[in-house]
């Protein structure tokens, strides 16, 4: 295999893949401000964005950070493996006098390094510059300096050995793209497990509902579903963001339902119930596990293609390095990459079903318009943009669009009638 074809090869895909994505970004916004414009009323009566256009102006600058950010790292990535500067990298590593190991560990542990060095300037902006003038950053300089160094921690002490369990097992496992798979899949499970109790309270502080009218709606919405639980906490998110959110996370005892206090202190006790029966329907429907299970087909194929990659010399041909374990493994997932981008629609397909299922179990546990009345204040809260491009719906939506959302959940409860804007949600869900 022609040396020369496979770097073609590798800058085609990499930047035809950004290049679609980028299309598809530009669509998603003139779509964007052609429907808003047409909805505008339905927007400002039914979600309580009271500037659309305000809405519209966030997620331009966004999209527009967004595109620079990877326009600029992928220019960098090329510019590291195809200039010189990836060979330099490789023969000073090698020139340590370690083993092949030890140098894969060094390599992965300054990639991490590197990519969280890389990502300092574009963060700043994103959370002092484009947030705080939409008005959501609440974050001190002092904090988010915390945050990345814990961040940066954090992605070394579970990045560099489970890279180097990978690394071990490419020179020591006959068929080691199973055996990654397997400590992959197990470290799934497990990262599940510890992130809620370990890693979450590293960044934020998690109180548990206490008594009181926030309380007894709680307990109200896990009567109704017949469970019991003390799992729900309270998240200072507005330590940070005025953003508002709600999630479930975690197995067995580690399982937790979250709630911001963004969240808590914006929505109605009612809507708030909706909220929590949607969480609780991941719960009930085991749709964490489910999630597990599709990862677990996509390590399988990432890993299958890895098992090529590293063994094929003209990869190694084409960045001008030694056939070296982690250089190929490096390499390698640069090419794979895209590919979990492309096929993203296929993860995204079963994610809408789950997430289908949780709104009609908030309908079924407290009814239509409270649920219909939480999605509407969420999206306020967080000036979303409500009416995606549907191709770009696609590769990036893993929940429906909160229009069909919405009109979904109100046909779901007998009992409410579709209001006369229910023409215009038509429309607008038809995408």
């Amino acid at each position: 295999m022609n040396p020369t074809l496979v770097a073609a090869g590798i800058v085609v895909v990499l930047v035809g893949t950004e290049a679609f994505f980028t299309v598809l970004e530009v669509l998603n916004l003139r779509h964007q401000e052609a429907t808003v414009a047409a909805e505008r009323d339905w927007v400002v009566e039914e979600l309580g964005i009271d500037d659309p256009e305000e809405a519209l102006a966030y997620e331009r600058v966004q999209t527009g950070v967004s595109a620079l950010r990877s326009w600029l790292g992928l220019a960098a990535v090329l510019a590291v493996l195809f200039t010189g500067i990836f060979v330099d990298a490789v023969a000073v590593v090698e020139g340590l006098g370690l083993s092949t190991f030890q140098e894969g560990l060094v390599s992965v542990a300054g990639a991490v390094v590197a990519i969280q060095l890389w990502s300092i300037p574009f963060d700043l902006v994103e959370t002092f510059v484009v947030e705080e003038v939409f008005g959501f950053n609440n974050q001190t300089l002092g904090l988010w300096v915390r945050d990345t160094l814990v961040g940066t921690l954090v992605g070394l002490v579970f990045v560099v050995p489970l890279a180097g369990a990978v690394l071990w097992f490419v020179g020591n496992v006959p068929v080691w793209p199973a055996a990654a798979w397997a400590l992959l899949v197990a470290f799934t499970i497990a990262f599940t497990v510890i992130k809620p109790r370990v890693i979450d309270p590293l960044f934020n502080d998690f109180s548990p509902i206490e008594e009181g009218e926030l309380r007894a709606a709680v307990d109200e919405v896990f009567d109704r579903a017949g469970y019991q639980t003390d799992e729900v906490y309270e998240m200072d998110a507005s330590r940070r963001s005025s953003h508002s959110n709600a999630y479930f996370t975690g197995f067995g005892p580690a399982k937790r339902v979250v709630l911001f206090d963004t969240l808590v202190e914006s929505i109605e006790p009612e809507e708030l119930q909706g909220v929590l029966a949607h969480e609780l329907a991941h719960w009930r429907e085991g749709h964490i596990w489910k999630f597990v299970v599709l990862s677990a087909v996509q390590f399988a194929v990432i890993f299958a293609a890895l098992g090529v990659l590293v063994e094929t010399p003209a990869l190694y041909a084409a960045v001008g390095t030694p056939q070296l374990p982690y250089v190929g493994l490096g390499v390698g997932l640069l090419v794979v990459g895209p590919v979990t981008r492309l096929t993203s629609p296929v993860q995204n397909y079963f994610s809408l079903a789950y997430e289908r299922e949780a709104d009609a179990y908030a309908v079924e546990v407290v009814g239509g318009e409270e649920m219909a009345g939480a999605l509407a204040q969420l999206t306020a809260d967080n000036l979303s943009t409500p009416f995606p491009h549907p191709w770009y719906e696609t590769f990036h939506y893993d929940h429906p669009p909160v229009p069909e959302r919405i009109r979904r959940v109100r046909e779901l409860d007998p009992e409410v009638e579709q209001e006369a804007t229910g023409e215009g949600l038509d429309a607008a869900g038809a995408d």
